[in-house]
């Protein structure tokens, strides 16, 4: 009798498991990377932000916000953001294991400073990139991600996951 009452407890537990899987499509989450510009001799440490919904098991749409690059270029300091929306496709390899695209629409930003002036500009356009995702539990992953925000723009980025 207890050992029926074990299986039938496993099999409950496990089933619970399972569907909180899939029973958590509001997630948010941050990273830290590298950038590199092609006009800047060398990457630049970048961090961020975002937030999805997943719509379902192979479709998520997401929000981010980034901090692309600091520095200076002599005496002036340039900073470099993103922000953006996406919509991703998702292949999942295991329960665990997902491979992602994502293609979305976002707004470059950069503001210079130069003895007490400053100025900025913004360029728009397309956004694409791909990665891979890692489920630990239904709540938390962790991500490798490439991200491609501009023709002269290149992220990659390692970060973390959690879903409520």
């Amino acid at each position: 009798m207890l050992k029926k009452l074990s299986i039938a407890a496993a099999i409950a537990v496990l089933s619970i498991s399972a569907q909180a899987q899939t029973a958590n499509p509001i997630y948010i989450g941050a990273d830290i990377g590298s950038t590199k510009v092609d006009a800047l001799t060398d990457n630049k440490t970048s961090y961020g932000a975002f937030a999805g919904y997943k719509f379902s098991e192979n479709v998520a749409a997401e929000v981010a916000y980034r901090q692309l690059f600091k520095t200076d270029i002599g005496p002036v300091s340039v900073d470099g953001t993103q922000t953006a929306v996406s919509v991703l496709g998702i292949a999942p390899i295991s329960k665990e294991f997902q491979v992602f695209g994502r293609l979305g629409y976002n707004q470059l930003k950069a503001s210079a400073s130069f003895a007490g002036r400053s100025g900025s500009g913004t360029d728009s356009g397309v956004l694409y990139g791909v990665g891979v995702q890692y489920q630990f539990t239904a709540n938390i992953g962790a991500r490798l991600e490439f991200q491609k925000p501009a023709s002269d723009t290149k992220n990659f980025s390692a970060g973390v996951t959690y879903a409520f």
